[in-house]
């Protein structure tokens, strides 16, 4: 009998931890198929909400908010690289050069999370293509024309997010939604919620995530739900 679980994994693009979380969680789904199935939800999540557009320096982002040294910060850039590399996710290998506000792509993928807009996981897509576009390709998340160009490579339609982009659509909703998870104690990213009750924080190995799914999954009806 195959178990669906509902899981929402809350994250912001420019979390390299979130690109690597989702690439375990992708893969321990596969180890744990087809007897356990998931419905994935992608819920926005700003590390830095007052981030400029234009974005700030990388090195000088990380000294100011975490107090490190460029020293330190390529080792954790190289110790990155190299777990995303085992999961197959490229980071590259200079990293990344600067860091941007992520508002305007959430909006994109609250659109894209619309389910009777858009079936069959294209906001996991989109979700993976924004991932790659920033760490792969060291390119801005907050710029229109890579926002659409992702839009394009994930199938949905670029007239539509065009005229996202130029308006407000969504932003109430994707602020709604960051608030919701803020005021329920997540404070970091990613956070991976399971049937809306079990809580993973951040970028587990492989068979953690196995573990877990496998767990809730034999779990009693009355357990896996509110």
């Amino acid at each position: 009998m195959t178990a669906t679980l509902r899981i929402d994994f809350v994250s912001d693009i420019s979390c390299p931890w979130c690109a690597i979380g989702l690439a375990a969680l992708e893969q321990a789904l596969a180890e744990v198929g087809p007897e356990i199935t998931a419905e994935l939800h992608f819920q926005p999540f700003e590390l830095n909400p007052g981030m400029p557009p234009e974005g700030q320096d990388i090195t000088e982002h990380l000294t100011q908010k975490y107090g490190t040294t460029p020293e330190q910060q390529a080792q954790a850039r190289e110790a990155i690289r190299q777990r995303g590399a085992g999961l197959g996710f490229v980071f590259r290998r200079e990293g990344r050069d600067r860091i941007y506000n992520t508002f305007d792509a959430h909006r994109l993928l609250h659109w894209a999370g619309l389910s009777s807009t858009h079936p069959g996981g294209l906001q996991h897509t989109l979700k993976k293509r924004l991932f790659g576009a920033y760490f792969t390709d060291g390119e801005s998340p907050a710029s229109h024309a890579v926002l659409l160009r992702t839009i394009a490579d994930a199938g949905l339609d670029v007239t539509r997010a065009g005229a996202i982009l130029e308006g407000n659509d969504y932003a109430d909703d994707v602020r709604q939604i960051e608030n919701l998870y803020t005021d329920a104690g997540i404070h970091s990213v990613p956070a991976i919620i399971i049937n809306e009750r079990h809580l993973i924080s951040g970028a587990q190995p492989v068979s953690t995530f196995v573990q877990a799914l496998r767990q809730i999954a034999a779990a009693p009806a009355d357990a896996q739900a509110n």
